[in-house]
């Protein structure tokens, strides 16, 4: 992979038309910013930021997805809320061969891919092409970042989901059970050049998650429910809402500050981390990645996850109750006796509003439902044309 992508890079450089286009979704990524300001941090030559900072070693549990079974992780690890590496899981991958990057732009070139929102909650997608052109040499801070969970509803780019399985721990989603296009945002596929990232965040209503790495190595560092937002977060005015910003600026502040004990270590190439709901967590691409992540709904988070819904998407629980008195009436017993006004000790779902490399997801974009609809432009061009024939019809 790695020799793959060196040779891919060396090709050359954008041309005019193309750089126009990188240019006008980096605009809508990041309004506030004007081009040259992409690198205004000239984080490309801050090779600290890409270690970690201290040894990792029995910092996270490893868990061997051969020899440990599903009872023994349900018990340990998703009902003890524990996060940690799963390794062996991505062995038999068809991904681990189609998907570097001169695969992907062979196949799905010519498709959009999502790497970003704009100012107004939209998506902002590139050809997947012209995405890997503007990875060449790129000198950004924090490069745009493709997170994109729509790639499983299209024909063009659902084969993508025949290249990796569901590890067998979370086969069990009780967000499953609800009609699939009433359910949140669960699936994204991901490609994260070096430096891009998601900032610090909670993932949303509780769920927990997985992120499989295919390819690349990404540095993570996770704190427990219990400690509080204001000692994990950036401070206002601190830095933007980007990871690297995050490591470059707010990290060292609070390891000097020793007001909470952060969990570090790098994810390498094959490794699946486990992240329960509640967890706070941050994360920095430290060498170009491709990757799949899921957030789900596991039976031992049940409870935690149905008092989120009901407060935060009351609609859609009384959808998904519905369809579990259907077909798992025991957990729907489960979910009228949970006391929606307890305390369920998480802190509440958020992220790093970064809109050009955030997940907005593992992250926001796991964090809260996207909104995929035309571009901001052509949104406002359809208000202004709506508004014209009222005009006129008046």
């Amino acid at each position: 992979f790695t020799h793959n992508q060196t040779a891919f890079r060396r090709s050359g450089p954008m041309d005019k038309h193309l750089r126009k286009k990188i240019r006008a979704a980096k605009k809508e990524c990041r309004s506030e910013l004007r081009s040259k300001e992409w690198q205004k941090c000239a984080y490309v030559d801050r090779e600290d930021l890409l270690e970690c900072t201290f040894e990792q070693e029995g910092n996270i549990d490893i868990v061997d997805y051969n020899s440990t079974s599903r009872k023994k992780f349900a018990e340990k690890y998703q009902k003890a809320g524990r996060p940690c590496i799963i390794r062996g899981c991505v062995d038999d991958w068809a991904a681990k061969r189609r998907w570097t990057f001169k695969r992907l732009e062979e196949k799905y070139g010519d498709e959009k891919f999502k790497c970003g929102e704009d100012d107004d909650g939209y998506s902002v997608k590139l050809r997947l092409k012209h995405y890997f052109a503007y990875l060449k040499n790129n000198v950004d801070d924090s490069p745009l970042y493709v997170f994109d969970s729509k790639f499983s509803d299209q024909k063009t780019k659902k084969s993508l989901l025949k290249d990796y399985k569901v590890p067998k721990y979370f086969e069990e989603d009780l967000f499953e059970l609800a009609p699939y296009s009433k359910r949140p945002p669960h699936r994204w596929f991901v490609i994260g050049p070096k430096r891009s990232g998601t900032g610090m965040h909670v993932d949303p209503l509780g769920t927990s998650a997985w992120n499989a790495l295919v390819h690349g190595r990404k540095r993570w560092v996770i704190f427990p429910p219990s400690d509080a937002k204001k000692d994990v977060r950036k401070m206002p005015g601190e830095c933007d809402n980007e990871g690297i910003s995050w490591f470059a600026t707010v990290y060292p502040r609070i390891l000097k500050e020793k007001k909470v004990t952060p969990i570090e270590f790098i994810q390498e190439p094959g490794d699946t981390v486990f992240i329960p709901g509640g967890w706070h967590h941050v994360v920095l691409n430290i060498t170009d990645t491709v990757a799949v992540t899921q957030n789900l709904c596991s039976v031992p988070r049940f409870p935690i996850v149905w008092r989120r819904t009901v407060k935060g998407r009351p609609k859609f629980s009384k959808l998904w109750l519905r369809k579990i008195e259907e077909s798992r009436p025991l957990i729907a017993e489960v979910a009228k006796a949970v006391d929606l006004d307890a305390s369920d000790g998480l802190p509440s779902s958020s992220s790093s509003s970064s809109s050009s490399s955030s997940s907005s997801s593992s992250s926001s974009s796991s964090s809260e439902e996207e909104v995929h609809r035309p571009s901001s432009k052509r949104h406002k061009e359809n208000e202004a044309s709506s508004k014209k024939k009222k005009k006129n019809n008046k």
